[in-house]
């Protein structure tokens, strides 16, 4: 009888730790929202095996728009223990598959930058607002025409935590100014980016000099353009782009985010 009342709490145990265990995963939901008459679709992900409130990122997407990689990359920070939002700066429905359609998208979204801040910051309240989130701790990354906006949005005095930019443009019409950056900064780029020449990199560390800015940047040797996608390679081949995926560059990158986030989270 002991044997048979032991079986039976244990396996009681087993289907209530089984339970738990599909309960407690990764959520994702789309998110509509607008910015004026102009529709957005985002995507937000968190786990909820973390019960207690969290810090929130906001991804920014390549110049091809919001599409599968900026999801992937929210899904990946949400298994990290953050809430992340993947954001829109185009528009609902706005992915490109041909360079000159996401050159078309990008001078549209950034012919105003008071129109990209607009456009950052209600996303940015969107995450602040998620329930898992708090609202207290927020960083952004970006990825090529991302990487630049988050820089523009530490140059503009946006208040996060820090941002990250992954190959993005490095120069700006924005200066940073002394005193206005409240975000620190990681910037990771390709030794052999032709869209982010060496003069670029050298300007940058400058400007974040004079306006007194933590910086991190680190340039991988050899390294080309859109080095943390996968799918660099396939659109180098079609368009004949000198961008490439690089698997290294990808995972110290990503490793040195983590770091980045574990340090400005804990002041």
């Amino acid at each position: 009888m002991t044997t048979l009342k032991a079986t039976a709490a244990a396996a009681t145990l087993s289907l209530t730790l089984a339970s738990t265990q599909v309960m407690a995963e990764m959520q994702t939901k789309t998110v509509e929202y607008k910015v004026g008459e102009t529709t957005f679709t985002g995507y937000m992900a968190w786990d909820d095996e973390f019960e207690e409130k969290r810090p929130g990122v906001l991804v920014v997407h390549e110049w091809w728009g919001h599409n599968e990689f900026a999801r992937d990359q929210a899904e990946r920070l949400a298994a990290s223990g953050y809430t992340a939002f993947a954001l829109d700066m185009y528009g609902s429905g706005k992915q490109a598959d041909h360079p000159d359609t996401a050159q078309k998208f990008m001078q549209e979204a950034t012919k105003d930058m008071d129109q990209v801040k607009a456009r950052f910051l209600k996303a940015m309240e969107i995450l602040q607002n998620h329930e898992s989130v708090d609202a207290s701790r927020i960083a952004a990354q970006g990825y090529c025409f991302g990487g630049a906006v988050v820089l523009n949005m530490a140059r503009m005095g946006v208040d996060l935590d820090g941002v990250v930019s992954y190959h993005g443009a490095l120069g700006s019409p924005i200066t940073a100014e002394a005193g206005t950056v409240k975000a620190r900064v990681q910037v990771y780029t390709g030794g052999a980016d032709k869209m982010v020449p060496s003069d670029q990199v050298a300007g940058l560390v400058k400007e974040m000099q004079d306006a007194e800015v933590d910086l991190t940047l680190v340039s991988f040797p050899g390294v080309l353009h859109s080095f943390t996608n996968p799918g660099a390679d396939k659109v180098a081949e079609e368009f004949g782009m000198p961008i490439g995926y690089d698997e290294e560059a990808a995972n110290r990158s990503w490793e040195g985010t983590m770091r980045f986030y574990e340090a400005i989270f804990a002041e």
